[in-house]
């Protein structure tokens, strides 16, 4: 089963979305955590929403979530914003809260909502317009 991302910037409140539809493996979660690092460096973002809405399976194991989760963020500053992954599925939800566990040291602004709404109420953002972005650097 594939995958795909897909990147949108809101420039007046300077909040990177992300959104990931398929599933989600080892392999998926490394290339969409690395485009994230690429993509939040370049729109300087001060806040971030990793959508994981339309995942279609949570086949990632726990040990490598653990291990990225102890990890320290790829890019500088991301310790320093709030980010929320955003996932529904209780499955899904499950693993993302033991990824923000895991990574309370290295994330301490890293948190699991159910929605985008949620997130968006948490950064005290009333209104949000996303635009859509192409991953701007590629390496």
């Amino acid at each position: 089963m594939g995958y795909r991302f897909e990147f949108e910037f809101d420039s007046t409140n300077k909040i990177l979305l992300a959104r990931f539809e398929g599933q989600l493996t080892n392999e998926s979660a490394a290339e969409y955590h690395d485009a994230l690092g690429r993509n939040w460096r370049a729109t300087d973002a001060r806040a971030g929403i990793w959508d994981l809405s339309a995942a279609t399976d949570f086949a990632v194991a726990s040990d490598f979530l653990r291990n990225l989760a102890a990890r320290k963020p790829i890019t500088p500053g991301l310790i320093n914003h709030p980010r929320f992954i955003v996932v529904p599925v209780t499955s899904g939800y499950g693993l993302m809260r033991m990824f923000q566990i895991s990574g309370e040291l290295s994330r301490p602004l890293l948190h699991v909502v159910r929605s985008i709404d949620d997130a968006l109420a948490a950064l005290g953002v009333k209104s949000a317009h996303f635009e859509p972005l192409d991953d701007l650097d590629p390496a």
